[in-house]
């Protein structure tokens, strides 16, 4: 693609999304074309101003033929590619600064330079190139002076819903990449639901994507767990509910839809695509805290050609643990499992069974093994339980919890010896 194609589809994508003229890296003069830069200039105004950008607002802010006219304006929206944004992006401020080191190179030939000239002019461009992040601990630390003497404020993470398992992670922390890995059907997407339910009556944001099950699917094994409704009766609620179970139905589906939960369902998703759907959805609503779940990893799609599955999903799983960092929210990922334990003795799963596992143990922060003995022992194993282990950490402990999980209604609780006496009413 030429850059002036790519420039079009960056002003385009601004136009569909306007979070992107003040969400991206952009400035007036990485625009080759004086037009382009004269129409972000405009939007960028608008933006700042907390006013609509649309090619009325935006023309009516310049003489129409300082923007390259009407038509030209207005046709810029056939090149709108949101979901492509972050790539051109990239690939406009690449080509910037390589123009602007060659034209630093060529003045300091012609002016005669110092060596310390033209290190600092580099320097300043090479803080262009990593984002102008501070690198130095000062601005840090001075925060930190006061730490002993006052409460903590960070926010702690977002709770799993497992008082035991909360322990252990401290909750969902920000930035980390956390696989939750099983054999199928084990349970993943009841824990991943538990997971989401409880973030979202704790007052966040879950994002889920769901390549492998429908959004109806999903909603309705919500439902079931929300309302512990056994998901065989659901199948002909009218015909096999008890009349308690269909009196707390509209409150069930209240509670459910005023959770914020979202879910995508489209199957063929990239973690590019990933990453500009949830951009979207973060910044549409920009109140809550956001956390992202995607089942499951082995199905994302790789970017281009790619030499075998183990190459794919090492870069699908590096790019999910940037993106995490990129949002600041914690991604759990739910990811497959080899046939490898079943052919041991002990059942129980260990990382090294990750399917294609490529870098997932060097760039997951947590990776969480779900274990049940009645899946391979229905006769002799205790029904309802399950085993998470925590078979990596980062930042804190490993170790391994048990929680009651409900196949009937895909309901996950702390393990308490009560549960047994809750009835099977459902």
């Amino acid at each position: 693609m030429s850059y002036e194609l790519a420039e079009k589809s960056l002003l385009g994508a601004m136009f569909e999304e306007n979070y992107l003229i003040l969400d991206s890296h952009m400035q007036a003069r990485f625009f080759q074309g004086h037009v382009h830069q004269m129409i972000y200039m405009v939007m960028r105004e608008l933006a700042q101003e907390g006013k609509p950008v649309d090619y009325i607002t935006v023309l009516a802010g310049r003489e129409p033929s300082d923007l390259g006219g009407v038509n030209y304006v207005y046709g810029l929206k056939r090149f709108a590619n949101v979901v492509r944004f972050d790539e051109y992006e990239e690939m406009i401020i690449d080509q910037w600064k390589k123009q602007e080191l060659a034209r630093i190179l060529q003045q300091a030939i012609e002016h005669d330079w110092s060596a310390d000239d033209v290190l600092h002019t580099l320097g300043e461009l090479e803080e262009l190139r990593s984002g102008r992040e501070a690198t130095t601990l000062t601005e840090h630390l001075l925060t930190q002076y006061e730490r002993p003497f006052r409460p903590d404020e960070t926010k702690p993470g977002i709770s799993t819903g497992l008082s035991d398992l909360d322990k252990i992670l401290n909750g969902f922390q920000s930035c980390e990449y956390i696989i939750v890995a099983a054999r199928p059907s084990m349970g993943k997407t009841d824990v991943l639901n538990h997971f989401a339910l409880q973030a979202s009556k704790d007052g966040h944001m879950p994002i889920i994507f769901s390549l492998e099950m429908s959004r109806k699917s999903m909603i309705d094994r919500m439902i079931a767990a929300t309302g512990e409704y056994n998901r065989l009766r659901m199948r002909n609620p009218y015909k096999y509910f008890t009349e308690p179970q269909k009196e707390r139905w509209t409150p069930t589906l209240n509670h459910l839809n005023g959770g914020g939960i979202h879910i995508d369902d489209q199957s063929t998703l990239t973690v590019r695509k990933i990453k500009a759907k949830a951009r979207n959805i973060i910044k549409t609503n920009p109140t809550k805290r956001p956390i992202i779940f995607i089942d499951y990893l082995q199905i994302i799609r790789p970017e281009g050609q790619v030499i075998n599955q183990t190459v794919a999903i090492g870069q699908i799983s590096n790019e999910l643990k940037a993106m995490a960092k990129e949002f600041n929210c914690p991604v759990v990922v739910l990811s497959q499992l080899s046939r490898a334990s079943e052919t041991r003795h002990d059942k129980h799963p260990i990382m090294s069974d990750l399917r294609d596992s490529g870098n997932i143990e060097q760039d997951a922060d947590v990776i969480a093994l779900l274990h049940r003995e009645d899946y391979y022992d229905r006769e002799k194993a205790p029904t309802n339980v399950m085993e998470i282990e925590i078979a990596k950490h980062r930042n804190g402990p490993t170790g391994t919890i048990t929680t009651i999980y409900s196949k009937e209604t895909g309901k996950l609780y702390d393990f308490d010896k009560d549960y047994y006496k809750r009835g099977e009413n459902r």
